[in-house]
């Protein structure tokens, strides 16, 4: 396992639309795998392919009791509520939003072992959830700021 390069902000791989996985590989479980170390390495909640350079639908995120959740193709398929919070992102170091999103979704996935699953989740993890789907169209959380701040550090 490794700790991957996260791309910043300015990347051209951050605005494109990842492409599906149509087949789990050792490949897909080595990636999801060097993924986690990434996050946690850099003490992040979440984390999507594309900001490691790989266009697959693919992400990790810290759920409920710090237990990382993996993440193949996953789609909204139901929002709820509205709730508006800061946000930050591992691409965009030094920089948080006050972005609006639903306060639950409900998503439809893979697991690693290729079986459907569905998740619904509320506050914080429906969030994360919606921050990191949202990297798997290019879109990042910037897009749907009201406003951005830097982050001064102590």
């Amino acid at each position: 396992m490794s700790v991957l390069k996260i791309l910043k902000f300015g990347s051209p791989v951050l605005r494109t639309e990842a492409s599906s996985v149509e087949k789990i590989t050792k490949k897909t479980k080595q990636l999801n795998a060097d993924m986690q170390d990434t996050m946690k390495a850099y003490e992040g909640v979440g984390l999507a392919a594309p900001q490691v350079g790989v266009l697959k639908r693919i992400i990790v995120f810290v759920d409920e009791e710090d237990y990382i959740r993996t993440l193949i193709n996953p789609r909204i398929v139901k929002k709820e509520g509205a709730r508006t919070d800061n946000e930050g992102c591992l691409s965009i170091p030094g920089r948080t939003g006050v972005v609006p999103r639903a306060f639950s979704v409900e998503v439809e996935a893979l697991d690693l072992k290729g079986r459907k699953i569905n998740l619904q989740r509320e506050g914080l993890i429906a969030r994360i959830l919606q921050h990191e789907i949202d990297h798997l169209d290019g879109i990042l959380f910037l897009d749907h700021a009201d406003s951005v701040q830097s982050i001064k550090e102590d």
